[in-house]
């Protein structure tokens, strides 16, 4: 090997059709293109565990790739058929995994509105964190949330970086009182006009 060859021989790139290097891929098929001509420029950032407040079990990924058993628990009976993705999960760990390419339309905000605009799934990118949302969160969790987003900023044009309950006030509470986002703030460097303003 040639020490002094081209640097993307010897690092290879962060991205690769909107997939993330440092994630582990397991590809849902629950997405879809983005509109012509939108910009990336949110992140939104969720809390999930099933069934809730259960954390490890792998029936996140399940979810996300159509794979889950709905009788293997009372709850799941509830959510029966739903397809639902995100383009990241990051587990109590702090290990990323990721569903879909940053550069479709994962389909994580539902009905939603951010600054005006409505249908948040067409210009951002979802982040859902292992957790429930009245709970805390791990160390590891917001150090792997920093560096994903931080590496989201550098593909796309992320300006602004919100809550689930933020685009869908009244109908989702995630990812909840027990989320630090002046953590987040001061591991990313972002600016306070990127985050939700405070309550």
């Amino acid at each position: 090997m040639n020490p002094s060859g081209p640097a993307s021989t010897r690092h290879p790139p962060l991205w690769q059709a909107g997939w993330y290097r440092f994630a582990r891929h397991l590809p849902s098929p629950n997405h879809g293109p983005r509109p012509d001509g939108v910009s990336v420029d949110l992140v939104v950032v969720h809390a999930i565990s099933l069934p809730p407040g259960q954390f490890g079990g792998g029936e996140v990924q399940a979810l996300f790739t159509n794979a889950l058993d709905w009788d293997a628990h009372p709850y799941f009976g509830t959510i029966r058929g739903l397809q639902v993705s995100a383009h990241f999960f990051i587990e109590r760990t702090g290990a990323l995994w990721q569903f879909v390419s940053a550069d479709d339309r994962a389909w994580h905000a539902g009905q939603s509105s951010f600054r005006g605009r409505g249908n948040c799934n067409d210009f951002s990118v979802g982040i859902e964190l292992e957790g429930t949302d009245h709970g805390p969160f791990e160390a590891a969790q917001y150090e792997s949330l920093a560096s994903v987003c931080s590496a989201i900023a550098q593909r796309h044009p992320v300006t602004h970086i919100t809550g689930h309950e933020h685009i869908a006030p009244g109908r989702k509470q995630d990812p909840g009182p027990g989320f630090a986002w002046p953590a987040l703030q001061r591991a990313l460097g972002w600016p306070d006009q990127c985050f939700p303003d405070p309550a």
